[in-house]
Protein backbone atom coordinates (compact mmCIF):
# COMPACT_ATOMS: atom_id res chain seq x y z
CA UNK A 1 0.00 0.00 0.00
CA UNK A 2 1.33 3.30 -0.86
CA UNK A 3 1.69 6.52 1.87
CA UNK A 4 -1.05 8.08 -0.21
CA UNK A 5 -3.80 5.20 0.49
CA UNK A 6 -2.25 4.33 3.88
CA UNK A 7 -3.13 7.86 5.33
CA UNK A 8 -6.21 7.92 2.56
CA UNK A 9 -8.01 5.00 3.69
CA UNK A 10 -7.34 5.58 7.37
CA UNK A 11 -9.32 9.13 7.21
CA UNK A 12 -12.20 7.72 4.54
CA UNK A 13 -14.58 6.18 7.42
CA UNK A 14 -14.62 9.33 9.34
CA UNK A 15 -16.17 10.95 5.73
CA UNK A 16 -18.90 8.81 5.76
CA UNK A 17 -21.60 11.52 5.39
CA UNK A 18 -19.61 13.11 2.04
CA UNK A 19 -19.09 9.47 1.26
CA UNK A 20 -15.44 10.11 -0.47
CA UNK A 21 -14.79 6.48 -1.00
CA UNK A 22 -16.75 6.37 -3.13
CA UNK A 23 -16.93 10.02 -5.35
CA UNK A 24 -14.22 11.40 -7.18
CA UNK A 25 -14.27 14.47 -5.32
CA UNK A 26 -11.26 16.56 -6.68
CA UNK A 27 -12.85 20.33 -6.39
CA UNK A 28 -10.30 20.21 -2.72
CA UNK A 29 -8.77 23.42 -3.22
CA UNK A 30 -12.24 24.82 -3.59
CA UNK A 31 -14.24 23.02 -1.50
CA UNK A 32 -12.64 19.82 1.01
CA UNK A 33 -15.40 17.45 2.28
CA UNK A 34 -16.23 17.76 6.16
CA UNK A 35 -15.48 15.20 8.57
CA UNK A 36 -18.79 13.11 10.14
CA UNK A 37 -17.52 15.59 13.67
CA UNK A 38 -18.48 18.48 11.94
CA UNK A 39 -21.91 17.41 11.93
CA UNK A 40 -21.70 17.51 15.87
CA UNK A 41 -20.43 20.46 15.93
CA UNK A 42 -23.38 22.08 13.90
CA UNK A 43 -25.77 20.25 15.94
CA UNK A 44 -23.80 21.50 19.32
CA UNK A 45 -24.59 24.86 18.48
CA UNK A 46 -28.08 24.86 18.67
CA UNK A 47 -28.12 23.33 21.49
CA UNK A 48 -26.27 25.31 23.12
CA UNK A 49 -28.49 28.44 21.97
CA UNK A 50 -30.99 26.78 23.07
CA UNK A 51 -29.70 26.11 26.75
CA UNK A 52 -27.89 29.70 27.28
CA UNK A 53 -30.21 31.59 24.63
CA UNK A 54 -27.83 35.26 24.47
CA UNK A 55 -25.23 33.53 26.86
CA UNK A 56 -24.23 31.62 23.72
CA UNK A 57 -21.43 34.31 22.69
CA UNK A 58 -19.13 32.97 25.46
CA UNK A 59 -19.00 29.62 24.23
CA UNK A 60 -19.02 31.04 20.89
CA UNK A 61 -15.69 32.80 21.48
CA UNK A 62 -13.96 29.93 22.96
CA UNK A 63 -14.45 28.32 19.89
CA UNK A 64 -13.31 31.01 17.86
CA UNK A 65 -9.48 30.94 19.98
CA UNK A 66 -9.23 27.18 19.09
CA UNK A 67 -9.42 28.37 15.65
CA UNK A 68 -7.44 31.45 16.21
CA UNK A 69 -4.70 28.72 18.09
CA UNK A 70 -4.96 26.44 15.41
CA UNK A 71 -3.54 29.17 12.90
CA UNK A 72 -1.14 30.32 15.26
CA UNK A 73 0.67 27.03 15.93
CA UNK A 74 0.50 26.48 11.96
CA UNK A 75 2.44 29.62 10.87
CA UNK A 76 4.54 29.39 13.76
CA UNK A 77 3.44 32.56 14.79
CA UNK A 78 2.36 33.10 18.69
CA UNK A 79 2.47 36.53 18.24
CA UNK A 80 0.56 37.45 15.89
CA UNK A 81 -3.29 38.57 16.00
CA UNK A 82 -6.13 37.03 13.85
CA UNK A 83 -9.38 38.38 13.11
CA UNK A 84 -12.45 36.43 12.19
CA UNK A 85 -15.18 37.28 9.74
CA UNK A 86 -17.66 34.99 7.24
CA UNK A 87 -15.36 35.45 4.04
CA UNK A 88 -11.75 37.38 3.31
CA UNK A 89 -14.13 40.06 1.37
CA UNK A 90 -15.04 41.29 4.42
CA UNK A 91 -11.98 42.01 5.75
CA UNK A 92 -10.10 42.91 2.50
CA UNK A 93 -12.78 45.81 2.80
CA UNK A 94 -11.71 46.68 5.80
CA UNK A 95 -8.27 46.61 5.50
CA UNK A 96 -8.30 48.67 2.24
CA UNK A 97 -9.93 51.44 4.40
CA UNK A 98 -7.68 51.60 6.79
CA UNK A 99 -4.99 52.66 4.08
CA UNK A 100 -3.97 56.27 3.27
CA UNK A 101 -5.38 55.94 -0.64
CA UNK A 102 -6.09 59.78 -0.65
CA UNK A 103 -2.23 60.80 -0.02
CA UNK A 104 -0.99 57.48 -1.70
CA UNK A 105 -3.27 56.54 -4.32
CA UNK A 106 -1.24 53.77 -5.47
CA UNK A 107 -1.61 49.88 -4.86
CA UNK A 108 0.50 47.32 -6.22
CA UNK A 109 -1.00 43.69 -6.80
CA UNK A 110 -0.30 41.02 -9.78
CA UNK A 111 -1.75 39.17 -12.70
CA UNK A 112 -2.71 36.21 -10.52
CA UNK A 113 -4.87 37.23 -7.69
CA UNK A 114 -8.47 35.45 -6.99
CA UNK A 115 -11.88 37.25 -8.02
CA UNK A 116 -12.46 38.75 -4.69
CA UNK A 117 -8.83 40.93 -4.65
CA UNK A 118 -9.42 41.38 -8.11
CA UNK A 119 -12.86 42.82 -8.54
CA UNK A 120 -12.30 44.98 -5.77
CA UNK A 121 -9.46 46.58 -7.10
CA UNK A 122 -10.76 46.69 -10.27
CA UNK A 123 -14.05 49.25 -8.89
CA UNK A 124 -11.24 50.86 -7.07
CA UNK A 125 -9.07 51.64 -10.18
CA UNK A 126 -12.43 53.46 -11.60
CA UNK A 127 -12.17 55.58 -9.02
CA UNK A 128 -9.03 57.06 -9.81
CA UNK A 129 -6.89 54.50 -7.64
CA UNK A 130 -3.94 53.91 -9.56
CA UNK A 131 -3.68 49.95 -9.18
CA UNK A 132 -0.20 48.17 -10.69
CA UNK A 133 -0.67 44.89 -11.67
CA UNK A 134 2.95 43.22 -12.19
CA UNK A 135 2.37 39.35 -14.26
CA UNK A 136 4.19 36.50 -12.32
CA UNK A 137 6.24 35.42 -15.56
CA UNK A 138 8.97 35.30 -16.00
CA UNK A 139 9.46 34.31 -12.23
CA UNK A 140 13.06 34.77 -12.22
CA UNK A 141 12.24 38.77 -12.43
CA UNK A 142 9.11 38.85 -10.22
CA UNK A 143 10.68 40.48 -7.15
CA UNK A 144 12.34 42.54 -9.29
CA UNK A 145 9.68 43.93 -10.86
CA UNK A 146 7.49 44.31 -7.99
CA UNK A 147 9.64 46.23 -6.21
CA UNK A 148 10.28 47.99 -8.95
CA UNK A 149 7.02 49.46 -8.58
CA UNK A 150 7.29 51.32 -4.87
CA UNK A 151 7.36 54.51 -4.59
CA UNK A 152 5.90 57.12 -2.23
CA UNK A 153 2.52 57.09 -3.91
CA UNK A 154 2.52 53.47 -2.78
CA UNK A 155 -0.41 52.71 0.14
CA UNK A 156 0.28 48.56 -0.27
CA UNK A 157 1.07 45.66 -1.57
CA UNK A 158 -1.22 43.02 -1.94
CA UNK A 159 -0.45 39.49 -3.67
CA UNK A 160 -0.92 35.65 -3.23
CA UNK A 161 1.28 33.09 -1.75
CA UNK A 162 -0.01 30.35 -4.28
CA UNK A 163 -1.89 31.61 -7.49
CA UNK A 164 -5.13 30.01 -7.47
CA UNK A 165 -5.00 29.27 -11.04
CA UNK A 166 -1.82 28.15 -12.05
CA UNK A 167 -0.78 26.38 -8.38
CA UNK A 168 2.26 28.02 -8.16
CA UNK A 169 4.09 29.13 -4.76
CA UNK A 170 5.04 32.24 -5.03
CA UNK A 171 8.72 32.21 -3.46
CA UNK A 172 9.59 36.35 -3.18
CA UNK A 173 7.22 37.15 -0.24
CA UNK A 174 10.70 37.46 1.76
CA UNK A 175 12.60 39.66 -0.48
CA UNK A 176 9.57 41.90 -1.48
CA UNK A 177 7.99 42.30 2.22
CA UNK A 178 12.10 43.29 3.14
CA UNK A 179 11.85 45.95 0.68
CA UNK A 180 8.78 47.75 1.43
CA UNK A 181 9.77 47.07 5.12
CA UNK A 182 12.08 49.68 4.03
CA UNK A 183 9.69 51.77 1.97
CA UNK A 184 7.48 51.69 5.02
CA UNK A 185 4.92 49.88 2.83
CA UNK A 186 2.39 47.36 4.13
CA UNK A 187 2.22 43.86 2.48
CA UNK A 188 -1.43 41.97 2.35
CA UNK A 189 -0.89 38.09 1.28
CA UNK A 190 -3.47 36.18 0.40
CA UNK A 191 -3.27 32.50 1.80
CA UNK A 192 -6.24 31.01 0.85
CA UNK A 193 -4.54 28.23 -1.33
CA UNK A 194 -1.49 28.20 0.89
CA UNK A 195 -3.30 27.37 4.75
CA UNK A 196 -2.68 23.59 5.45
CA UNK A 197 -1.02 23.02 1.99
CA UNK A 198 2.51 24.72 2.12
CA UNK A 199 4.03 25.25 5.54
CA UNK A 200 5.02 28.82 6.24
CA UNK A 201 6.91 29.78 9.55
CA UNK A 202 6.10 33.80 9.26
CA UNK A 203 8.65 34.20 12.04
CA UNK A 204 11.72 32.05 10.02
CA UNK A 205 10.18 33.69 6.65
CA UNK A 206 10.39 37.10 7.93
CA UNK A 207 7.53 38.09 7.66
CA UNK A 208 5.69 39.01 10.98
CA UNK A 209 4.64 42.69 9.74
CA UNK A 210 3.04 41.49 7.51
CA UNK A 211 -0.62 40.90 6.35
CA UNK A 212 -2.41 37.12 5.81
CA UNK A 213 -5.68 36.09 4.61
CA UNK A 214 -6.89 32.90 5.34
CA UNK A 215 -9.78 30.88 4.34
CA UNK A 216 -11.49 27.82 6.13
CA UNK A 217 -13.22 26.34 2.80
CA UNK A 218 -10.68 25.14 1.16
CA UNK A 219 -7.85 22.59 2.99
CA UNK A 220 -8.65 23.34 6.23
CA UNK A 221 -12.16 21.85 6.07
CA UNK A 222 -13.90 24.11 8.06
CA UNK A 223 -16.64 24.67 5.74
CA UNK A 224 -17.90 28.61 5.04
CA UNK A 225 -17.98 31.41 7.56
CA UNK A 226 -13.86 30.53 8.81
CA UNK A 227 -11.98 33.70 7.56
CA UNK A 228 -9.48 35.30 8.84
CA UNK A 229 -6.98 38.67 8.78
CA UNK A 230 -3.68 37.87 10.26
CA UNK A 231 -2.19 41.20 11.67
CA UNK A 232 0.79 41.93 13.49
CA UNK A 233 0.20 42.95 17.56
CA UNK A 234 1.49 46.26 16.73
CA UNK A 235 -0.81 47.01 14.19
CA UNK A 236 -2.76 50.69 15.11
CA UNK A 237 -4.97 50.78 12.01
CA UNK A 238 -8.23 52.33 12.29
CA UNK A 239 -10.17 51.29 9.15
CA UNK A 240 -12.96 53.83 8.20
CA UNK A 241 -15.03 50.39 7.33
CA UNK A 242 -15.67 49.39 11.03
CA UNK A 243 -18.22 47.44 13.05
CA UNK A 244 -18.71 47.64 17.00
CA UNK A 245 -17.47 44.19 17.44
CA UNK A 246 -14.11 45.89 17.20
CA UNK A 247 -14.58 47.84 20.46
CA UNK A 248 -16.37 45.81 22.79
CA UNK A 249 -14.36 47.36 25.75
CA UNK A 250 -16.57 51.02 25.24
CA UNK A 251 -19.76 49.24 24.69
CA UNK A 252 -21.34 50.09 28.04
CA UNK A 253 -19.37 53.70 28.09
CA UNK A 254 -21.47 56.89 27.75
CA UNK A 255 -21.15 58.17 23.81
CA UNK A 256 -18.52 61.33 23.50
CA UNK A 257 -17.28 63.25 20.92
CA UNK A 258 -13.70 61.01 21.27
CA UNK A 259 -12.20 59.36 17.98
CA UNK A 260 -13.63 56.33 17.44
CA UNK A 261 -11.98 53.65 19.53
CA UNK A 262 -10.49 50.41 18.59
CA UNK A 263 -9.96 47.63 21.33
CA UNK A 264 -6.39 46.48 21.19
CA UNK A 265 -6.92 42.70 20.36
CA UNK A 266 -7.69 40.41 17.28
CA UNK A 267 -10.98 42.25 16.93
CA UNK A 268 -9.52 45.70 15.08
CA UNK A 269 -11.11 44.79 11.37
CA UNK A 270 -14.18 42.90 13.01
CA UNK A 271 -17.60 43.71 11.63
CA UNK A 272 -20.59 42.98 13.91
CA UNK A 273 -22.87 40.20 14.67
CA UNK A 274 -22.79 37.06 12.70
CA UNK A 275 -23.74 33.27 12.90
CA UNK A 276 -21.57 31.35 15.39
CA UNK A 277 -22.42 27.97 14.06
CA UNK A 278 -18.92 27.81 11.60
CA UNK A 279 -16.96 27.81 14.80
CA UNK A 280 -18.56 25.44 16.20
CA UNK A 281 -18.34 23.36 13.50
CA UNK A 282 -14.91 24.42 12.72
CA UNK A 283 -13.23 23.34 16.35
CA UNK A 284 -14.15 19.91 15.87
CA UNK A 285 -12.77 19.80 12.78
CA UNK A 286 -9.24 20.80 14.82
CA UNK A 287 -9.58 18.43 17.43
CA UNK A 288 -10.43 15.81 14.54
CA UNK A 289 -7.19 17.25 12.78
CA UNK A 290 -5.07 17.12 15.55
CA UNK A 291 -6.13 13.25 16.92
CA UNK A 292 -5.74 12.29 13.11
CA UNK A 293 -2.17 13.34 13.58
CA UNK A 294 -2.27 15.80 9.96
CA UNK A 295 -0.12 17.46 11.24
CA UNK A 296 1.45 20.76 8.18
CA UNK A 297 4.63 18.05 7.43
CA UNK A 298 2.33 15.34 7.11
CA UNK A 299 -0.36 17.07 5.25
CA UNK A 300 2.59 18.99 2.54
CA UNK A 301 3.73 15.01 1.74
CA UNK A 302 0.46 13.72 1.10
CA UNK A 303 -0.46 16.92 -1.51
CA UNK A 304 3.20 16.42 -3.23
CA UNK A 305 2.73 12.68 -3.68
CA UNK A 306 -1.18 13.18 -5.04
CA UNK A 307 -0.18 15.98 -7.26
CA UNK A 308 2.82 14.12 -8.27
CA UNK A 309 0.52 11.37 -9.29
CA UNK A 310 -1.56 13.15 -11.11
CA UNK A 311 0.95 14.34 -13.40
CA UNK A 312 2.34 11.53 -14.15
CA UNK A 313 -1.19 10.15 -14.93
CA UNK A 314 -1.93 12.80 -16.99
CA UNK A 315 1.69 13.14 -18.66
CA UNK A 316 0.98 9.08 -19.63
CA UNK A 317 -2.44 9.42 -21.32
CA UNK A 318 -0.48 12.14 -23.89
CA UNK A 319 -2.96 13.93 -25.22
CA UNK A 320 -3.06 16.20 -27.62
CA UNK A 321 -1.54 19.49 -26.89
CA UNK A 322 -3.40 21.52 -28.93
CA UNK A 323 -6.15 20.26 -26.49
CA UNK A 324 -5.06 20.10 -23.17
CA UNK A 325 -1.60 20.82 -21.75
CA UNK A 326 -0.11 21.12 -18.24
CA UNK A 327 -0.15 25.16 -17.43
CA UNK A 328 3.28 24.85 -15.52
CA UNK A 329 5.98 22.20 -16.16
CA UNK A 330 7.81 23.26 -13.12
CA UNK A 331 8.52 20.83 -9.93
CA UNK A 332 5.51 19.98 -8.01
CA UNK A 333 7.49 19.37 -4.44
CA UNK A 334 9.24 22.64 -4.35
CA UNK A 335 6.92 24.95 -6.86
CA UNK A 336 3.18 23.63 -6.49
CA UNK A 337 0.88 24.05 -3.93
CA UNK A 338 -2.74 21.37 -3.57
CA UNK A 339 -3.91 21.02 -6.84
CA UNK A 340 -2.93 19.96 -10.32
CA UNK A 341 -3.76 23.08 -13.34
CA UNK A 342 -4.08 22.13 -17.10
CA UNK A 343 -4.88 24.65 -19.81
CA UNK A 344 -7.53 24.20 -21.96
CA UNK A 345 -9.28 26.07 -24.69
CA UNK A 346 -12.06 23.69 -23.82
CA UNK A 347 -11.31 23.54 -20.00
CA UNK A 348 -15.11 24.52 -19.35
CA UNK A 349 -16.60 21.90 -21.80
CA UNK A 350 -14.33 19.66 -20.05
CA UNK A 351 -15.60 20.20 -16.43
CA UNK A 352 -19.36 20.42 -17.61
CA UNK A 353 -18.95 16.69 -19.36
CA UNK A 354 -16.98 15.41 -15.84
CA UNK A 355 -19.65 16.75 -13.96
CA UNK A 356 -22.52 14.78 -15.99
CA UNK A 357 -20.74 11.68 -15.24
CA UNK A 358 -20.61 13.23 -11.47
CA UNK A 359 -16.88 13.87 -11.02
CA UNK A 360 -16.06 16.91 -9.13
CA UNK A 361 -13.59 19.52 -10.98
CA UNK A 362 -13.76 22.98 -11.67
CA UNK A 363 -12.80 25.59 -14.49
CA UNK A 364 -11.67 29.39 -14.97
CA UNK A 365 -11.33 30.46 -18.06
CA UNK A 366 -8.78 28.24 -19.75
CA UNK A 367 -7.88 26.35 -16.92
CA UNK A 368 -8.81 23.12 -15.54
CA UNK A 369 -8.34 22.31 -11.85
CA UNK A 370 -7.86 18.91 -10.23
CA UNK A 371 -7.20 18.98 -6.33
CA UNK A 372 -7.12 15.62 -4.39
CA UNK A 373 -7.86 15.78 -0.47
CA UNK A 374 -5.99 13.90 2.30
CA UNK A 375 -8.44 11.18 2.10
CA UNK A 376 -8.14 10.97 -1.52
CA UNK A 377 -6.72 7.40 -3.00
CA UNK A 378 -4.29 6.37 -5.84
CA UNK A 379 -7.33 4.44 -7.20
CA UNK A 380 -9.77 7.60 -7.41
CA UNK A 381 -6.29 9.86 -9.07
CA UNK A 382 -5.95 6.92 -11.37
CA UNK A 383 -9.55 6.85 -12.75
CA UNK A 384 -10.45 10.35 -12.55
CA UNK A 385 -7.31 11.14 -15.13
CA UNK A 386 -8.88 8.38 -17.34
CA UNK A 387 -12.44 9.56 -17.20
CA UNK A 388 -10.14 12.83 -18.50
CA UNK A 389 -9.35 10.90 -21.20
CA UNK A 390 -12.62 10.30 -22.20
CA UNK A 391 -13.92 13.90 -21.63
CA UNK A 392 -10.96 15.37 -24.22
CA UNK A 393 -11.60 12.20 -26.83
CA UNK A 394 -15.09 14.02 -27.25
CA UNK A 395 -13.90 16.82 -28.43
Amino acid sequence: MSDIDSLANRLIPHYSHFDVGNRLLFTGHSHQAWPDVAREGQTEYFDICARDVDNKWEAAAQKTEILRGYLREYYDDPGGFYCREQNTHVLLVSWLSSLDLKNKPKIISTDGEFHSMYRQLRRLEEEGIQVERVPTTPDESFAERIIAEMDAQTSAVMLSRVYFESSLVNQHLTEIAEAARHKNIPVLIDDYHGTNVYPLSIREAGLEDCFLLIGGYKYLQWGESNCFLRFPKNCIYRPVITGWFASFSTLDKPRTGAAVHYDHSDQRFASATYDPSSQFRAAKVVAFFREQRLTPSVLRDQYVEQVKLLKEHFLALELNPDTIQLTHTLDIEKHNGGFLSLTSPYARTIRADLLERGIYTDARSNVIRFGPAPYTTTQQITQVMQELKISTNKL
